[in-house]
C-alpha cells in the first residue's frame, strides 16, 4: 500500500476501508471529477499526481493545489461536502485507489484512526491552497516555478519529470512564454535541466534557495499534520 493515509491505519480500520477500494488508472490531462459536480468519490493516490484546478472565465483554470500519495483528491467529501469546488485533473499517469464518498463517510464515522487521517489531511490541503493563493499573488515567476517543482519532486519517483510547457503553464496561471523564460532562468544557474518536455532536477539544494518561502511554510504544514 503506498497511499499515506491507508499504509498507516490500524488493520481492523484498513480492512472497513478496503473493500470500498477500486484501482484505478490516471492519464495526464484526464478529468476524475468537475468542479460544482456533486462530490461522489475519494482518491487515495498511489503514483501520479491529482491536480485541483480551480474554474476562471471563459473556460479557464488555474492550479490551486495538487495530492500525491501522500493523500486522498476529495477528502473533505469524505468529511461532509456535498460539492466539488475545483476540478480533479490528473497532472501526470499514475494510479489511485477510488472510494465511494458517502460509504466512506460513514466508515470514518465510526472509525477514529481513519477520520483523525482525513481530518490531517485536509487541514494540511487547505494551509497548501491557501498559501499557493498567496504565493501567486506575491511572488515572481521564478519563485513560484521552483517552489512548485519542489512540492511534484516530492510526490515523484526519481528526478526527471515529465512536464511540457502547456502543463507548467495552466499550473502556475503564466503564459507559455513566461514558463520558458523562468525555466530558461533556473536552467542557466544550473538547477535544473529542461529539454522536449523532460525536466530534470540537477541541484535540489540550489532549487530550495531559489524558491520563495512558500515551500517551506507548505512543508511545515504536512509535517505538523502528517507525521
Amino acid at each position: 500500500m503506498r497511499n499515506t493515509i491507508l499504509a498507516r491505519l490500524p488493520a481492523g480500520d484498513f480492512a472497513a476501508v478496503r473493500a470500498l477500494l477500486e484501482r484505478i488508472s490516471m492519464t495526464s490531462g484526464g478529468i476524475l471529477q468537475g468542479a460544482g459536480e456533486p462530490a461522489k468519490s475519494v482518491f487515495f493516490v498511489e503514483s501520479g499526481i491529482i491536480s485541483l484546478l480551480a474554474p476562471l472565465e471563459q473556460g479557464g483554470r488555474i492550479e490551486i493545489g495538487h495530492v500525491g500519495r501522500e493523500g486522498a483528491a476529495g477528502v473533505h467529501s469524505a468529511l461532509g461536502a456535498d460539492t466539488l469546488t475545483s476540478e480533479f485533473t490528473a497532472q501526470s499517469d499514475g494510479v489511485a485507489l477510488r472510494a465511494d464518498a458517502s460509504a466512506l463517510r460513514t466508515i470514518a464515522e465510526q472509525s477514529a484512526p481513519l477520520r483523525q487521517a482525513l481530518n490531517g489531511f485536509a487541514n494540511a490541503l487547505h494551509g497548501q491552497v491557501a498559501q499557493v493563493a498567496a504565493c501567486n499573488g506575491a511572488h515572481e515567476v521564478v519563485q513560484r516555478l521552483a517552489r512548485w517543482l519542489l512540492m511534484v519532486h516530492d510526490r515523484t519517483d526519481g528526478d526527471t519529470l515529465n512536464l511540457t510547457h502547456e502543463v507548467i503553464s495552466l499550473m502556475l496561471g503564466v503564459t507559455r512564454p513566461g514558463v520558458t523564460i523562468a525555466a530558461g532562468t533556473l536552467q542557466k544557474s544550473g538547477l535544473i535541466q529542461y529539454s522536449r518536455g523532460r525536466l530534470t532536477i540537477v541541484d535540489r539544494a540550489g532549487l530550495e534557495q531559489a524558491a520563495c518561502e512558500c515551500y517551506g511554510i507548505v512543508s511545515a504544514y504536512y509535517r505538523s499534520e502528517l507525521d
